[in-house]
């Protein structure tokens, strides 16, 4: 048995410990997987002679998990209202958003995820 273990930096949520599991116990020769999204990294334990960690990397990456998570990063800069006013609200989204702030949102389903989630499907729909 050999022994590897895997930064995963996209497993960042107990679901996505479920599915790296899944997928790396689909690959022959693994013989015990342990990961945590809090240290985003998984344990592989593994016959030699049926895979590698190439192997094992490969999935991975195809999966989404490998790589660096995509997430806006603070600009440092205030806010600023089309009148001047400066507000505490610091945020790499202002752009989009405008000088448009909301806390409610309609969630239209267009059978796509909420958020770029590797493992994750489509939102189903109430027929569904």
């Amino acid at each position: 048995m050999t022994s590897v273990a895997i930064e995963v930096p996209i497993m960042y949520a107990d679901h996505h410990v479920v599915e790296v599991r899944r997928i790396l116990f689909e690959i022959p020769g693994v013989e015990t997987i342990n990961a945590s999204s809090a240290f985003q990294t998984v344990q592989v334990e593994y016959d030699p002679d049926k895979t590698s960690q190439d192997d094992l990397m490969e999935v991975l990456e195809a999966a989404g998990y490998l790589g660096d998570l995509s997430v806006p990063a603070e600009s440092g800069q205030p806010a600023v209202g089309r009148d001047g006013t400066t507000y505490f609200r610091h945020s790499a989204a202002y752009e989009a958003a405008g000088t448009a702030v909301a806390f409610g949102q309609e969630i239209i389903n267009t059978g796509r995820p909420l958020w770029p989630c590797p493992g994750m499907g489509t939102v189903p729909t109430m027929d569904e």
